[in-house]
């Protein structure tokens, strides 16, 4: 029995961008244990992966965990996350390691200085980089979602308005520059002539709430809060579109292989995380020519420039056109 170990902290998009490595590690590998090592919060999101043998929590205490994962006899670590805390985990249980090159210092000189020196290249396969020695290929397969069954959500318990068809649209995102601006997410909401359900965690309720509010002639439900993340998970599988920011349920419609449409901000999708191999109708929506893009390889709670063009300048109907050109289209 050989037991690898992936491990990748957080968070819910990063993890989702990490399942091809397990499922080509469980393939490829004969006899082979898949251990995976995540933080507490996003613990669930792994529990009906079939690829995956056993799901370890970290809750913070170092110490324990390594104890806990000695335990297990690890043969191979994949470092997923190449951070302090994975280096801790390598160092304590002394495996042999594989860490993803995460281009960091190539980022940095995009982020600084605006000079592109990204490689045409996915962070999947940048993780797949990582297991080359023990693969023979890369099949085409996506990403990997699993919904356990009893989050499974069904449309007769949807309104009746969205039992037919929807559009989802996704809200959320770790950081507010990666985000519309609710008045921008009104006016497109106000230019979507289908059936919206909105999408989010609890943080994103109060705005869900302010666009059901400010059009009330619309058919749109506000989801955000409502549900656990497999349950989103099921609503993002059932849409007709996504119309997301950069966030997990962006690459949680590519692995349903949705019609995607992305909205970018402060980030590009020159780092590697749009959409894989999603739906191949998908489109992004940039605002070009900006000189401070990208100014950061992750986001800001407010714009560092203070003008937020990135997505104040977003063009909203162009945006709305293409949503209804997928909509329509086979």
């Amino acid at each position: 029995m050989v037991r690898f170990l992936i491990v990748r902290f957080s968070s819910i998009g990063d993890i989702i961008l990490t399942t091809p490595v397990v499922r080509h590690l469980k393939k490829q590998v004969e006899d082979v244990e898949i251990h995976y090592l995540t933080k507490a919060a996003y613990a669930s999101l792994l529990e009906a992966n079939p690829f995956i043998d056993k799901v370890h929590s970290f809750n913070g205490d170092m110490k324990a965990c390594i104890a806990s994962l000695r335990k297990e006899k690890i043969d191979y670590v994949i470092d997923l996350h190449h951070n302090a805390r994975s280096a801790r985990i390598k160092y304590g249980l002394k495996r042999i390691a594989f860490t993803v090159d995460k281009l960091n210092w190539k980022k940095w000189l995009y982020v600084t200085f605006k000079r592109d020196r990204m490689p045409d290249m996915h962070m999947v396969d940048r993780n797949l980089d990582t297991i080359q020695s023990y693969i023979e290929y890369r099949d085409e397969l996506g990403l990997d979602y699993f919904i356990p069954e009893k989050d499974e959500i069904s449309r007769a318990s949807l309104p009746e308005d969205f039992r037919l068809a929807y559009m989802g649209l996704s809200i959320g995102a770790q950081h507010e520059t990666k985000k519309l601006p609710p008045e921008s997410l009104v006016e497109l909401c106000r230019k979507l002539k289908h059936p919206v359900i909105i999408l989010g965690g609890p943080g994103d309720k109060t705005t869900g709430e302010a666009i059901v509010s400010a059009l009330p002639e619309k058919k749109i439900l506000n989801a955000c809060g409502q549900y656990n993340i497999h349950q989103s998970a099921s609503l993002v599988r059932q849409a007709k579109v996504l119309i997301t920011h950069d966030t997990g349920l962006m690459h949680m419609g590519a692995a349903f292989q949705l019609k995607i449409v992305s909205i970018w901000g402060n980030t590009v999708p020159q780092f590697g995380m749009y959409p894989y191999r999603a739906n191949p109708s998908s489109v992004q929506f940039e605002v070009p020519d900006l000189p401070c893009r990208p100014c950061s390889k992750i986001g800001y709670q407010k714009c560092p420039k203070g003008h937020f063009k990135c997505m104040l300048n977003q063009d909203l109907e162009s945006i709305a056109k293409a949503v209804h050109r997928l909509w329509d289209s086979p």
